[in-house]
């Protein structure tokens, strides 16, 4: 009978075949844990972000930052609070491009979250595969297979060291913003009107 499913990987010889391979496997998984890891910090440090612009404590912005289920919403509760609060404008320049920088590296990490990983018959990871369905003019198809060569391991370096530097700006920014964060410009009262 005919299938549409790729061929069942031997997983007997795969395993046996992936000791000669254990090296770079470790290799590739040990950069996207240091990836998730110096990602997902930098996201939390969002929190102080949000600490200050809400000139509330640390609980509660943690509460705020968990409730919002996406970086995207919780980026947008950021900048949009910095409109309202941050009267800085080389205060709210620096954090517009912390956020920026902050996005590029999603873009990456979300590269490595969502993907399925291609194993080779030696059992070294050769391949992702975006999870993401691409529209081509033959119709949809599931998103691009890239290698996992020494190119692409530089760019993961990269990455991460892009996302350790970006944790120590973020550090270095939260004192400008908490001496430019100001409150909300309170509505006064017409003290003419009439009751």
């Amino acid at each position: 009978m005919p299938t549409r499913l790729p061929p069942k990987p031997d997983f007997g010889a795969i395993e046996a075949a992936a000791i000669d391979t254990a090296d770079h496997r470790t290799m590739v998984l040990a950069l996207i844990g240091n990836l998730v890891f110096s990602w997902s910090n930098n996201e939390s440090m969002f929190i102080y972000v949000l600490m200050l612009l809400l000139e509330t404590d640390e609980v509660s912005a943690a509460i705020v930052f968990a409730t919002l289920n996406t970086t995207r919403a919780r980026l947008d509760l950021v900048q949009r609070l910095a409109k309202a609060k941050l009267r800085d404008k080389d205060a709210a320049k620096t954090l517009e491009r912390l956020i920026t920088r902050f996005n590029e590296y999603t873009r990456t990490r979300n590269e490595f979250n969502h993907c399925m990983y291609e194993v080779g018959p030696r059992g070294d990871i050769t391949h992702t595969h975006a999870m993401k369905i691409k529209e081509t003019p033959r119709g949809l198809t599931l998103g691009e297979s890239r290698a996992m060569d020494a190119p692409r391991m530089q760019e993961l370096v990269k990455t991460i060291a892009g996302l350790k530097q970006l944790n120590r700006d973020i550090w270095d920014f939260l004192p400008q913003l908490q001496k430019n964060t100001s409150p909300f410009p309170s509505r006064e009262l017409n003290q003419n009107s009439e009751s």
